[in-house]
């Protein structure tokens, strides 16, 4: 009986507490941060979303929205071997398959993106010939 009580009491806590704390946060702090624009990277060519190819257009979207991605390989470190991005620290960047409508495999169109977290990159790349080219995705 008095661990019943003790839970409730703990229960009832628990939840004052949690509805304090959304009764005082902002409705804006609250809702899901959208991505910002991403940061401008001197060097590169850019491209709008807009401009994308439509499996280029829906890969973004995925990347934003943490999936579900096509490939298995998708979101896997991006190692930047041709050095053709700047360099970062290993991690930093990831790829992630645009479809090529016909390919047998997984084509040669990628989006990599670096950041800290997957959802909101600090910046993003297309590439259409497998990294011997990049333009900075740009809103």
């Amino acid at each position: 009986m008095l661990k019943a009580a003790a839970a409730k009491v703990y229960q009832t806590g628990l939840a004052l507490m949690l509805g304090a704390a959304f009764a005082l946060a902002s409705p804006v702090a609250l809702a899901r941060k959208a991505p910002e624009a991403s940061v401008s990277v001197p060097g590169f060519e850019t491209i709008a979303v807009a401009d994308l190819p439509r499996e280029g257009r829906a890969t973004y979207g995925r990347i934003l929205q943490g999936g579900p991605f096509t490939s298995d390989k998708d979101g896997a470190v991006f190692g930047n071997r041709e050095r053709i991005l700047p360099r970062q620290a290993r991690g930093y960047y990831r790829e992630y398959t645009v479809r090529t409508p016909g390919a047998r495999n997984r084509g040669a169109r990628r989006i990599v993106c670096g950041g800290l977290q997957p959802q909101t990159p600090d910046a993003c790349f297309y590439t259409g010939d497998h990294y011997n080219s990049f333009q900075q995705i740009v809103e």
